[in-house]
């Protein structure tokens, strides 16, 4: 039996995601004798298939010819595409070739800036810190970063081609994403069918032939396709009607399935797929195998269809443990054709979208698993088990001597300390020397000695939720943290040379206008003093598997009785009796903690970041709240 496993349109470019390479190289241990199985990231080939001189000549002949056929005037980006679009055709591979690695002189060219046709996405170096300099971009790079620069004006390139293409030719598609909005919360499986029976795009077109070359070069008897998000399940749908056409079974699963699809009711779903599994994959995809071979044999936590009805089909077994899940392997993954991108100029950005980090887990599940805004009932959370650390430095090994790659991105929900701090002692005794980065809680554990060791260890940067800097709502969060201790522990990563970022929070329930500058205040200060490097604001979502989703009287809410779900369930829309106009603070705060960033504004009274201020309540946190804490050892 021959399986192919793959990643569909889009995820990173910089990188494979991880979930076809921890399966690959837990079957290959751990599956049938007879079982070949291969791995492919469509994601990517999708994406140097349409960056291309063939690809974007198929784009520039489309957008002539529609141009044509009106007189309307097109939007900015195409009418600056067709304008230099032979200057696009013949430049993309070689912008394509640098930010691979594979022609780093061309970084020079690229920097004078007198190469390549610059749209739209470059006005934002003349509106940025340095616009009024002689050199607009020397406050980033300096004198000498010519590499660096040149990386990030080739990557404003690319990403004024992807908004030609979004504005010309199919309006769904970007970068890391991809007709995100057909399934993100989707009650129903209604626009997703549509838009797969509709007339293909040229970006469909090149999808639909590229899963025929995939199918042509493997052969498969079946296909699993991992979908972590939304963004991924309109391509994942078109890849398995191709290998469907062609004979293969497919199979469904990830992290978009086991979150939103666990009341999947809609049938119309298995003409595309034979088997959508849930939760990790490890022990339901075997089961599918087996059941493949012998249909007496049963499925493990595995929906099909069965009378034109979805059935969940499941068994009494156990999932896999996490210490027998395997080392992931690369194998098969062209890793050298990965593309590094600095789109912006970020620090933790560039962490996710700039160079290729090999993935890893430390332990399954979180060990805190209690905030309220998470999805701490699902199994991906509530199941914590860990590994040892001599097991996951064998790993580590193992895949350095495989990808010729020593940067890793362990991928935990929320790295445990004690398991940071045993691999750390272990990569130091052991002689094992990586660059590495990953999320942690900004708690107590993580003390000025800890960082400093797992500086030594090879750690880079860490990322942690901060989220609303409200010691009021931190604890209606129930996240275990207060703004004065996440300070000191940020603190002690900074002075261990770490770099902090920050994930923040608007919007959540009760919060009012008075605790969102007052955060903002709070977040001010810890760019001042040099705890956090980078950070980014969400906003809020409340969702079904989350302790507000499911109770949200306890934190003074009311869901909004939703339409007839056949399909997805994830975010809920509610009413806050609060009444605070959370739209109104978008901009603002996103735009403060840019220039915070760039050590800007950090003198400035937070309500200036917002239009008419008279609207925005004075802070009310002491001025060195933060300065205070961290007089506190």
């Amino acid at each position: 039996m021959r399986l192919l496993l793959i990643t569909p349109p889009m995820t990173q470019l910089n990188t494979p995601y991880p979930a076809t390479a921890y399966l690959t190289g837990f079957l290959r241990a751990n599956g049938p004798a007879d079982l070949v199985v291969a791995q492919a990231d469509a994601a990517l080939e999708l994406f140097l298939r349409v960056f291309s001189k063939a690809g974007l000549q198929r784009v520039l002949d489309e957008l002539r010819a529609r141009a044509a056929e009106t007189d309307d005037a097109p939007p900015p980006s195409i009418a600056h595409f067709l304008a230099e679009g032979p200057r696009y055709v013949a430049t993309v591979d070689a912008v394509v070739r640098f930010l691979q690695g594979r022609d780093p002189g061309f970084a020079l060219r690229i920097a004078a800036r007198d190469v390549l046709p610059e749209g739209p996405r470059f006005a934002a170096i003349d509106q940025g810190p340095g616009a009024r300099d002689e050199d607009p971009l020397a406050w980033a790079f300096g004198v000498l970063g010519t590499h660096d620069r040149a990386k990030h004006l080739a990557s404003l390139y690319i990403d004024d081609l992807a908004d030609v293409i979004r504005d010309g030719i199919a309006p769904d598609f970007e970068l890391a994403r991809y007709a995100e909005r057909l399934a993100a919360s989707a009650p129903t499986f209604d626009a997703l069918e549509e838009a797969l029976d509709d007339e293909p795009t040229i970006i469909d077109q090149i999808l639909d032939e590229l899963a025929a070359d995939l199918y042509a070069r493997h052969t498969p008897d079946v296909v699993g396709l991992t979908v972590p998000f939304p963004g991924n399940v309109y391509s994942a749908l078109r890849i398995a009607r191709v290998m469907r056409e062609r004979g293969a079974k497919a199979i469904l699963g990830g992290g978009y399935v086991n979150t939103e699809l666990r009341e999947l009711a809609e049938p119309r779903v298995f003409d595309y797929v034979d088997f959508i599994t849930l939760d990790a994959g490890e022990a339901p995809l075997l089961s599918v195998l087996d059941h493949l071979r012998d249909p007496a044999k049963p499925l493990f936590r595995t929906y099909v269809r069965k009378a034109d009805r979805v059935v969940l089909e499941t068994d009494a077994r156990h999932d896999v443990p996490f210490v027998a899940a395997g080392t992931p392997t690369y194998a098969g993954l062209p890793l050298d054709r990965y593309v590094s991108l600095v789109e912006m100029l970020n620090p933790m950005n560039r962490l996710w979208s700039d160079g290729r980090w090999n993935k890893l887990t430390i332990a399954h599940g979180c060990y805190w698993k209690q905030c309220t805004f998470c999805d701490v009932t699902l199994d991906y959370i509530s199941r914590y088990e860990r590994a040892p650390a001599d097991l996951l430095v064998d790993r580590i090994e193992a895949i350095v001597a495989e990808t010729g790659q020593t940067g890793f991105h362990f991928v935990d929900e929320a790295a445990p300390p004690a398991a940071l701090e045993a691999l750390a002692t272990r990569l130091i005794e052991r002689d094992v020397v990586i660059t590495w980065w990953g999320n942690i809680r900004f708690e107590k554990a993580f003390t000025p000695e800890l960082c400093k060791l797992l500086a030594r260890s090879g750690c880079v940067a860490v990322s942690g939720g901060l989220e609303v800097a409200s010691d009021r709502l931190l604890e209606l969060m129930k996240k275990g943290v207060t703004v004065e201790q996440v300070a000191r522990v940020t603190r002690a990563f900074a002075d261990a040379g770490v770099m902090v970022h920050a994930y923040l929070m608007y919007g959540f329930p009760t919060e009012t206008a008075q605790d969102t500058i007052d955060a903002l205040e709070r977040v001010r200060q810890l760019f001042a003093e040099g705890c956090v490097h980078s950070a980014f604001w969400h906003r809020f979502a409340a969702t079904t598997h989350s302790p507000i989703g499911q109770q949200p009287e306890l934190f003074g809410i009311t869901l909004r009785k939703p339409p007839a779900i056949t399909f997805a369930k994830n975010d809920v829309a509610f009413d806050d009796p609060t009444g605070t106009d959370h739209d109104f603070f978008a901009d603002g705060l996103r735009k403060a903690v840019y220039n915070y960033m760039h050590g800007l504004g950090l003198d400035a009274d937070p309500r200036t970041w917002f239009p008419r201020r008279g609207k925005v309540p004075r802070a009310t946190v002491p001025p060195d709240l933060v300065k205070q804490a961290l007089q506190v050892r």
